[in-house]
């Protein structure tokens, strides 16, 4: 991303605390005028931004003055973040610990690595730990280790060894978590014993790791995340429920580890509802929003965030089964809010929530609301296209098209995006199969005869595309395939939503099969 956009992006991202912070500490200056414009529009283009820049500013070297703000604006949100950050401050007072030594303050530069160590170990940073202990060594050999017995210094470097020896399990146990979900997004789910088999090398491994390190906070929250991961994989969603409240109830028995705001903790129950989403564990996801519903007294746009996140997981089940009205009453309920909350969301949150509207209005038949939704909030800024997100409003945009009968509008997209798609040889089948349904299909879908041959030649492609692995990652977001199938047949979205719902846990393609023996196990 190019420098500019980055600063529009991050610019669009702050707060109202955070605006307030930069204006109070800066000066009137070339680089707080770029500031204004920016905040002034969040959809400026960097082409614009850089001519309205020059028209009041001749003598400005544009490039030089975004570099600059972006570095200032980084600066301002560090010292925002310094006393609230318990990552970030272990390593500041390391800073300060170098500088008093450097002083000539030794005693007190010793004294602070001493108390950097102990809130180390209270917080489990083992990077800050580690990199404070060997500093403490150098130091005491500078001073000739004074005051300090053999056995101490002994003492010291089995502290140290110890330190590296959990982080290089930590490291190793990473690894076997990566891995596995390498290897589930690209092969799929486990629907056999062969498959189950070329698993069972991470399995063992992970085991011996996380059996012998039980106190560590961040190996049991990995192999928690490893173990649930592992049984949806294999499709035994009631122990990787059990093992996903077990990996709540970690986080909440360690407040203490949380940052301010806790951001980490956030994500992990994001992923735990999307998880549950999409094996279909509905009945569980009230539990996980209800935990994100106690988090409070954070700063004002992380709380905007997690209200969003908490509405989109109660709307996300309507949206799968295909409730439209439901879902459209959902939205009233919490129209005030959401709005007012827009201004503190991030891009791509804010780019979900606008496509999560336009599909409620396309579901409805109202293609016109729908179709504004994502002019006003997505279309017009360019930075959305660099989201993968992007890939799913597009299509959704030429359906709305398609439903206005906008085919001008539809012929040239589509030849835009296949040009794109042609360049990056990374499409999705479900685009071409859009893209040349969308185009081709006006005389196919007059008469009845005309549809069910359509079907039938397009039946084996859909059925390859919901059982492929990838093109899940784009249906989540919106079912493309039901969308074709109901314009085929002519039975409502909703209706082909809605029995897709119902007979969620009985359709193949939709859940992983169910295997006799799904705990993990070192045999």
């Amino acid at each position: 991303m190019k420098k500019t956009d980055a600063l529009v992006l991050l610019v669009s991202s702050l707060t109202k605390a955070e605006k307030k912070n930069f204006s109070s500490h800066c000066k009137k200056s070339d680089y707080s005028a770029l500031f204004r414009l920016i905040d002034k529009d969040h959809n400026v283009s960097a082409k614009e931004l850089k001519q309205k820049f020059k028209q009041k500013h001749q003598g400005a070297n544009f490039d030089a003055t975004v570099t600059y703000l972006y570095k200032v604006l980084l600066d301002s949100l560090s010292d925002l973040r310094r006393d609230r950050d318990r990552f970030y401050c272990l390593f500041d007072n390391i800073l300060k610990a170098r500088i008093l030594f450097e002083k000539s303050l030794f005693e007190e530069a010793l004294d602070l690595l001493s108390s950097v160590k102990k809130e180390a170990l209270v917080v489990e940073n083992f990077y800050a730990m580690l990199y404070a202990s060997r500093l403490e060594l150098e130091y005491l050999m500078f001073l000739n280790f004074a005051n300090i017995t053999e056995t101490a210094l002994v003492n010291k470097h089995f502290h140290i060894n110890e330190i590296q020896k959990k982080m290089q399990k930590i490291s190793e146990q990473s690894a076997l978590y990566e891995m596995l979900k390498y290897r589930l997004m690209h092969k799929g789910y486990i629907h056999s014993q062969k498959q189950k088999n070329t698993f069972n090398d991470l399995v063992i491994s992970e085991i011996n790791i996380s059996s012998s390190n039980k106190d560590s906070f961040e190996i049991k929250k990995l192999h928690l995340l490893f173990q649930s991961n592992y049984l949806i994989g294999i499709g035994d969603h009631e122990s990787a429920s059990n093992s996903l409240r077990e990996l709540n109830q970690l986080f909440e028995n360690n407040r203490h580890l949380w940052n301010d705001p806790p951001f980490y903790y956030v994500s992990m129950l994001e992923g735990i509802l999307d998880n549950l989403r999409s094996i279909g564990s509905y009945d569980e996801m009230p539990y996980y929003i209800g935990r994100l519903k106690n988090i409070r007294n954070v700063p004002a746009g992380f709380q905007a965030h997690v209200s969003v996140l908490i509405f989109l997981y109660e709307l996300f089940p309507y949206l799968d089964r295909g409730d439209f009205r439901l879902a459209k009453q959902l939205v009233d309920k919490h129209k005030n809010r959401l709005f007012a909350d827009m201004i503190n969301l991030n891009l791509m949150r804010r780019a979900e929530l606008s496509l999560c509207l336009s599909i409620i209005h396309l579901g409805l038949g109202e293609y016109k609301k729908a179709q504004s939704i994502l002019i006003s909030e997505i279309i017009h800024d360019s930075r959305i296209y660099s989201l993968p997100l992007y890939r799913t409003i597009r299509l959704i945009s030429l359906i709305i098209h398609y439903e206005l009968e906008h085919n001008d509008i539809i012929e040239q997209t589509s030849r835009s995006i296949k040009r794109g798609i042609s360049k990056t040889k990374d499409a999705y089948r479900v685009e071409y199969l859009m893209l040349d349904f969308l185009n081709k299909s006006g005389v196919a879908l007059h008469g009845a005869a005309n549809r069910k041959e359509l079907l039938r030649k397009l039946s084996p492609e859909m059925s390859g595309i919901r059982n492929n692995i990838f093109e899940r990652q784009i249906l989540k977001n919106f079912d493309f395939i039901a969308w074709i199938e109901s314009k085929l047949t002519l039975v409502p979205l909703s209706e082909i939503l809605g029995n897709k719902f119902a007979h969620f846990s009985s359709v193949n393609d939709l859940r992983p099969m169910r295997l006799p023996s799904a705990k993990i196990s070192a045999r």
